[in-house]
């Protein structure tokens, strides 16, 4: 199935249990919230709940019968049921933008995107975190060469911790794969290097009196295409109040002529070449949006910065590095 598609388009909703896209439907006009299902009316924004014309329906095979969804946002209650819900979404003939992990098994990857192109649809993960700035701005520079070649990457994502935090990495994908998956982008979009072999830890100290299976903190050690080194950290360690901001990430690029940093969520940045400290950086373009790059690709105005086998390597990683944790 093959098909020109023309503004707006409309969108479907299925799930709360993520970042689904309320903001980015109200304010770009290419799309136009239809229906949603997994999640009570109440929990939309305002401005489109009161659309008399947004329909409710009881269940995503329900929503999958409305002939005006078009594209579907896919945040289903629980991630590890996740996969088999865009295989429905996509076998009804719609598009997909998924929550990430998109999936927990390489199988159900290679089946989803397999079955998104036998379909001639498209597919996508909520997978922009390299291409927020600073981040952009990193890549850009690591693509001019001004590095040199790159040897080594430091990534970590970490979040607070409390109490909601699903005990059922069932729910969330758990915090390797959910979180840990940040980490693996910054290193694989910024440096255009893909991963060759990973291996990973994770430990529960610190939630010993928590039941389930949630973890505290992981780490990943990764071989980079090029022969350089990568390590990626993830945890629920972050003392959000002290810094102001819910996640917090570090990335530092190491290269043969210099290394480019970004500290804190982005509060520090700085680009050292040889012996000389240019200061921070200053970028000039504004970060990507995601979903509208999917617009974009729908509408026939652009697409996105990365291949789609570039876009879901991450996924894969983590999906291997949780294997060899396990």
């Amino acid at each position: 199935m093959s098909e020109t598609l023309t503004p707006p388009i409309g969108i479907g909703l299925y799930g709360d249990n993520g970042h689904q896209i309320f903001r980015q439907v109200g304010e770009d006009p290419r799309a136009r919230l239809v229906a949603f299902a997994g999640f009570p009316r109440g929990r939309l924004p305002e401005a489109l709940r009161t659309q008399s014309d947004v329909r409710e329906y009881p269940s995503l095979d329900a929503l999958l019968t409305d002939p005006d969804v078009r594209l579907v946002s896919l945040c289903s209650p629980r991630r590890d049921q996740q996969a088999r819900d865009a295989l429905r979404c996509l076998e009804a003939g719609r598009h997909v933008y998924a929550e990430k992990p998109c999936a927990l098994v390489e199988e159900d990857l290679d089946a989803i995107l397999d079955t998104a192109r036998r379909r001639g649809l498209r597919f996508h993960e909520m997978a922009g975190s390299a291409f927020e700035q600073p981040y952009r701005e990193m890549g850009r520079l690591v693509r001019s060469g001004c590095l040199g070649t790159i040897v080594q990457v430091f990534a970590q994502k970490s979040y607070p911790w409390h109490e909601r935090r699903p005990a059922d990495e069932g729910v969330d994908g758990g915090l390797l794969c959910q979180v840990g998956i940040h980490a693996v982008r910054f290193i694989e979009h910024l440096t255009g290097l893909r991963t060759l072999d990973v291996m990973a830890m994770e430990t529960r100290t610190g939630l010993e009196d928590t039941p389930g299976d949630c973890r505290r903190a992981s780490q990943m050690m990764m071989r980079l295409s090029n022969g350089g080194l990568a390590l990626a950290l993830a945890n629920y360690l972050h003392p959000h109040a002290a810094f102001g901001s819910w996640g917090n990430e570090h990335v530092r690029i190491f290269g043969t002529r210099g290394f480019v940093e970004s500290v804190d969520a982005g509060a520090r940045t700085r680009l050292v070449l040889l012996d000389r400290n240019t200061g921070p950086l200053h970028p000039t373009e504004p970060g990507l949006d995601w979903f509208r790059c999917f617009l974009d690709e729908l509408t026939g105005q652009g697409g996105f910065p990365v291949t789609l086998e570039e876009e879901l390597h991450p996924t894969r990683v983590v999906i291997r590095a949780k294997q060899t944790a396990r």
